[in-house]
């Protein structure tokens, strides 16, 4: 069939028949990605150029153009059509009734339409005004009309990008700053932007822009496969929801996964996140080269007329052996031979990272082409290096990344490759896993001052997370591979030791802190025995403190480090050889003791909610306080904890953290006093009255008040927005946690009214809830409770399994 047969059948068809051969194209299985973006885009061609034809016959001096992305022939099942009606002003009646000839059909299909008609004046004089437009335009293509009138189009604008790069070339720059602030680093984000996001592709069509200007080039190696990856996964997502969406929500993963033939959401992630890591880096050297060149064309004419003419060498300053610094980058020294050095990687990153320097993309590069793998153990430089490079603070983040770009880091560190791009499905983590130990490691070397072995430190910092390629618990499939990679490394065997103990237990002080009663003297002396010496510890705090830190804000606050502060003081004396304070002597202050007196007085609950009227002491970024002190002592007597919480959640108040525990009074004075030392935060709004607060404590106590119902009530007057699907609640009883009661976790999605239903479910199983610790991480709350039965002892074995998972039951209904 001849292209004019073609496009007359695409004319007689119409609408209806352009919609129906789109429709087959698109649910066609056998042809997907590439071939079927171009036979998308060559079969919207056809039917434009048919309408284009039949309404403006023989008509010169008007040209249909596609432009943007339809003008790469990169059309995705929902993507825009971006078009121009080009003319040279002879006939503007003609123009516009063309336009509507055109511009309706494509809306009565339901098709988005970018469109504008101009001169090539007013085109030429839009770009020049507006970036983006500009940016369309360079990847003008023509549909139909007079090809002469697009053809000069396109080189007047090529010309004018070229010739105007110097200028433009910073804006375009500032434009993907400023939309990478805003929309975030797709290779790290768990709903990316598969456009807008850094990374994305709209950085891809910004680096064709720059190779436009032939003022500088991306590094093309894996460019185009990364930019194919991301447009196939978008053409899946808009298949998918039938919707034109860039977002690639976590509810859409698996379906997209599914039809991309992967194993699941997270490889598609993790194809995702390798694409956006290509580009990103491609993006970081094309836009330092675009630098160095705009820098050169601005002293060259100065220098030229102080020397006479003629080119200046480049000056190189010696950092290292084989490594010296040429114009802002680290490359290397003529004489090194990357094939006979197989330090070479190791000393030049470690100097780019000490003088705060980028490495040179052909210096990577001709280290990658020509390293050996270092031997088992490795020489004591290598060592070295590897800890100056992880010592050096935030410069370490880029040269770490350009060295994994090239292969380098899997050649030093073969473990790595399980850990790369891989996602972490926690809204409380901001990194893949790999990006999350580099960050880590920055975050330990600021505290290489306050440790006995700073090297250890950085290295478990890099390690503790590495079993998350592996299956199971990661910390002890990370303790196997941490062993081995610093046997490699050439730590001896009593650091080696200390480096796996350090991956075993690295969420062991944070996860007891937050978890466990640090009055109980079982927890105090189980943290002593996993930790194991004084080294150790001091180690392992720091570890703890860097990992939080790293993993994101929500992480870490001035109330997780006092707690992680006190339990170190505690382990310590106990490694010291001093015994840990009993349980029962725990000292009140003075505030819990009036209170605590006064409810006795009253035989009624008294509470006190105090907000931070005051500014901290000292500058702090810390998120806290995260929402007020809400301090309650109530007489003892069953159903405390629920009906606290239940209160609370009727007043829309959030709970942060929970502390409940029995509170001895002085002397001479009788009865028993529970203390509630909490932090609530309002939903929105503002607090309740503290007088409010008590009288429906009073009413909750006596049995007036039924909460049960009123949640219920509210709850079915908000129906639930559909989200993500959170997994499952999980109680479980921790194996000797302590002497004096049974401690069940429960581990659940963080909801209004969660601690009211696990405080009535406890209270309905009979047991004493003795103390209580409960945070929130993000969207989970992790919580833990010390029960003891009726006459006050711990549960027995069948007894506590059978309460958990009644408690289990009760929160997953």
């Amino acid at each position: 069939m001849t292209s004019t047969d073609t496009h007359d059948q695409t004319e007689d068809s119409g609408p209806d028949g352009y919609a129906a051969a789109r429709l087959r194209l698109l649910t066609e299985k056998a042809r997907s990605g590439p071939p079927r973006r171009s036979a998308l885009a060559g079969l919207t061609d056809e039917w434009l150029a048919g309408l284009f034809a039949a309404g403006a016959p023989g008509t010169r001096g008007i040209s249909l153009v596609a432009v943007g992305g339809y003008g790469r022939a990169e059309l995705s099942p929902r993507s825009d059509l971006d078009l121009l009606l080009l003319h040279d002003g002879s006939a503007p009646e003609t123009v516009t009734k063309l336009a509507d000839r055109l511009w309706y059909p494509v809306w009565d299909l339901g098709l988005a339409l970018d469109h504008s008609v101009r001169t090539p004046a007013e085109a030429r004089k839009t770009a020049g005004e507006d970036l983006k437009v500009q940016l369309g335009l360079l990847d003008a293509r023509h549909v139909a009309g007079d090809l002469g009138l697009t053809t000069a189009l396109r080189t007047t604008v090529l010309a004018d990008w070229r010739n105007q790069a110097p200028k433009r070339l910073p804006a375009l720059r500032e434009l993907c700053e400023e939309r990478a602030e805003r929309m975030g680093e797709l290779q790290y984000l768990l709903e990316p932007d598969l456009k807008e996001a850094r990374g994305g592709l709209r950085d891809a069509t910004a680096l064709r822009a720059v190779a436009a200007s032939w003022l500088a080039d991306a590094p093309r190696e894996g460019l185009a496969e990364a930019r194919g990856r991301l447009l196939d996964v978008r053409d899946t997502l808009h298949l998918s929801t039938g919707r034109a969406t860039d977002r690639l929500a976590l509810q859409e993963q698996d379906q997209v996964a599914a039809e991309l033939g992967l194993l699941d959401a997270d490889a598609l992630l993790r194809q995702v996140y390798e694409a956006a890591r290509v580009i990103a880096y491609a993006g970081d050297v094309t836009w330092r080269e675009v630098g160095r060149v705009l820098r050169s064309r601005s002293v060259r004419p100065r220098l030229r007329a102080m020397l006479g003419g003629g080119k200046p060498a480049p000056e190189r300053s010696p950092l290292a052996e084989g490594v010296v610094e040429q114009d802002g980058e680290v490359v290397l020294a003529r004489a090194a031979r990357p094939d006979r050095d197989p330090v070479l990687p190791l000393r030049a990153a470690a100097a780019a990272a000490q003088a705060g320097l980028p490495v040179n993309l052909h210096a990577v590069r001709r280290m990658a082409a020509g390293a050996r793998a270092l031997p088992s153990p490795w020489p004591a430089e290598a060592r070295q290096q590897l800890l100056t490079l992880l010592g050096s603070g935030r410069p370490t983040v880029d040269v770490w990344e350009a060295m994994e770009a090239e292969g380098l880091i899997s050649l030093l560190l073969p473990d790595w490759d399980r850990v790369r791009c891989r996602p972490q499905r926690n809204a409380v983590h901001l990194w893949t896993v790999d990006r999350h130990l580099i960050e880590t490691a920055v975050r330990a070397s600021a505290f290489t001052r306050r440790v006995s072995r700073p090297d250890l430190l950085l290295i478990a910092a890099l390690l503790h997370d590495i079993g998350k390629g592996w299956p199971g618990d990661h910390s002890v499939a990370g303790e196997v591979i941490a062993r081995d990679v610093a046997a490699r490394i050439g730590f001896d065997a009593d650091d080696v030791t200390v480096v796996a103990t350090l991956v075993r237990h690295h969420l062991l002080l944070v996860e007891t802190a937050t978890r466990r009663d640090l009055d109980d003297p079982a927890t105090v002396r189980a943290v002593a025995e996993a930790v194991g010496s004084q080294s150790a510890l001091e180690l392992l705090h720091a570890l703890t403190e860097a990992d939080a830190l790293a993993t994101g804000p929500a992480a870490w606050s001035s109330w997780r480090a006092s707690l992680v502060a006190d339990l170190v003081k505690r382990v310590s004396a106990v490694l010291a050889g001093q015994a840990p304070p009993d349980l029962e002597a725990a000292t009140p202050t003075a505030q819990h003791e009036r209170l605590a007196l006064e409810a006795v007085a009253t035989g009624a609950p008294v509470l006190s909610l105090r907000a931070q009227t005051e500014p901290p002491a000292e500058p702090s970024d810390d998120p806290e306080p995260l929402g007020v002190e809400l301090i309650v002592a109530v007489p003892d007597q069953p159903g405390v904890l629920p009906a606290v919480a239940g209160v609370l959640a009727m007043h829309r108040l959030t709970v942060r953290t929970a502390e409940l525990r029995a509170l001895d009074l002085p002397d001479g004075v009788d009865g028993s006093v529970l203390l509630l030392d909490w932090r609530v935060a309002a939903e929105y709004g503002s607090l309740p009255q503290a007088a409010r607060l008590r009288a429906d404590l009073v009413r909750a106590l006596d049995g007036s008040l039924d909460i049960s119902g009123r949640l219920a009530e509210r709850d079915a007057a908000y129906p639930r927005r559909r989200g993500v699907v959170a997994p499952p609640p999980r109680v479980t009883v921790a194996p000797a946690a302590s002497r004096h009661a049974t401690v069940f976790e429960v581990r659940a999605q963080d909801a209004p009214g969660l601690l009211f239903r696990i405080g009535r479910a406890l209270e309905d199983a009979g047991v004493g809830v003795r103390s209580a610790h409960a945070s929130t991480l993000g969207a989970n709350a992790v919580d833990a409770f010390y029960v003891t039965g009726p006459e006050g002892l711990p549960l027995p074995g069948e007894e506590a399994v059978a309460v958990a998972r009644t408690l289990e039951e009760t929160l997953r209904a």
